[in-house]
């Protein structure tokens, strides 16, 4: 490729298209930007910005005050002894796998573990033993099934898992499992747990000690208002100094994380927008009630919610056969529910989706979901009457 100015003329500035729509993505609901972090963004945007500050350890920086926020406000938040920042969720997860397993241990992960689990316990050269779930339409994780599958890693190897992991609520179907009695039988047997909150640390209220986990791993641009890629690690006193022990060559650096992590915009926002993040999981009440109100009115229609019923969470997945019909003989074929909905000004729904989707309500708002509601329903009438 030659770099001349008809090549570099396709970079730049690059607008983003569904950045005014009402966006219904999992991915995306929970990271939405606050007023404050988007004018920390600018601020802190260039480079590592905030390392203009640092005498040499990250999460030390008095002013701007990241210390504070890393040593004493998310500690509180999640209700856990030390945390750091780091490049996400999945970081966070391979941290903890890697600092407590040696290459050829087993860990425990929950069938429905996003993929991130268990590739970063294959980056971590670990073996992995998972629990089933009840499959369709519950797809409820078997909590029991903790118990059996640390005793075939006891048969197996002579020896407990280093590790087992819970998903808190799980990405797919937004189940919210027993936490406590998994901590229990996890700890039964001297295994300690991770809770991977990536959909629920900033979304509702977690509480590490309470729920009985020694890791909680939290995502900062999925539900914490943040600028991406940064997550957050909790870690219970016990397993502190494991996790975050330090570089016998360069004393100040901490060796899971590389020495530092997420410096500069990403941090900044997540501060930016850390006093709404704390206000809005007082609010999960009403969060819940209007995923299970949304999720009625979309049953009213045909289109079924799998997973917990009544719903605890914003995270829901449909199977949706009126649209998976439509979809035979509609003109865009596949693409046509995507394609009606980007008319209305909705984001969210992958294309090419039509069976099976998922989507969040998390701080779409009443007014919203009976918008996007509404709509569903006008496409369906649409097509059936064209019948």
């Amino acid at each position: 490729m030659e770099l001349d100015d008809s090549t570099l003329n396709k970079f730049g500035f690059i607008a983003r298209g569904p950045k005014d729509a009402i966006n219904i993505d999992p991915l995306q609901t929970g990271g939405k930007l606050t007023e404050d972090a988007r004018k920390a963004l600018l601020e802190w945007g260039d480079g590592y910005s905030v390392c203009d500050f640092c005498g040499g350890v990250l999460d030390l920086i008095k002013k701007p005050p990241i210390e504070e926020f890393i040593h004493n406000a998310l500690p509180a938040f999640l209700d856990t002894d030390a945390v750091r920042i780091t490049h996400g969720a999945r970081e966070s997860k391979f941290m903890v796998m890697h600092s407590m397993a040696q290459e050829g241990d087993y860990v425990i992960l929950d069938g429905l573990a996003h993929y991130s689990s268990f590739v970063a316990a294959q980056r971590a050269r670990l073996n992995v033993k998972t629990v089933p779930h009840s499959g369709s339409p519950e797809y409820k994780t078997d909590v029991e099934g903790y118990a059996t599958a640390i005793e075939e890693v006891i048969a197996e190897t002579g020896k407990a898992p280093a590790l087992a992991q819970v998903t808190y609520p799980d990405g797919s179907y937004g189940n919210l499992a027993d936490v406590k009695r998994i901590s229990d039988i996890c700890h039964s047997y001297d295994v300690p747990l991770m809770l991977n909150g990536a959909y629920s640390v900033g979304r509702m209220p977690i509480h590490a000690k309470k729920m009985g986990v020694d890791f909680v791993v939290g995502s900062g641009h999925k539900s914490m208002a943040s600028s991406g890629p940064i997550g957050v690690l909790g870690v219970t006193e016990e397993y502190a100094d494991i996790v975050f022990r330090k570089s016998p060559t360069h004393k100040v650096k901490e060796v899971e994380l590389l020495g530092c992590t997420a410096r500069g915009a990403t941090v900044m926002t997540m501060i930016g927008s850390f006093p709404e993040v704390v206000r809005r999981t007082r609010n999960w009440d009403n969060e819940v009630a209007d995923a299970r109100w949304f999720s009625a009115k979309l049953e009213d229609m045909g289109i079924m919610q799998m997973g917990d019923k009544p719903h605890n969470h914003d995270l829901m997945f449909f199977e949706a056969p009126v649209f998976y019909e439509i979809s035979q003989t509609a003109k865009k074929g596949r693409y046509f529910l995507y394609k009606e909905l980007k008319q209305r000004n909705i984001h969210g729904i992958k294309s090419g989706l039509t069976k099976y989707f998922k989507l969040s309500t998390f701080q779409v708002g009443r007014e919203n979901l009976s918008y996007v509601a509404d709509s569903f329903q006008e496409i369906i009438d649409k097509y059936q009457k064209a019948e």
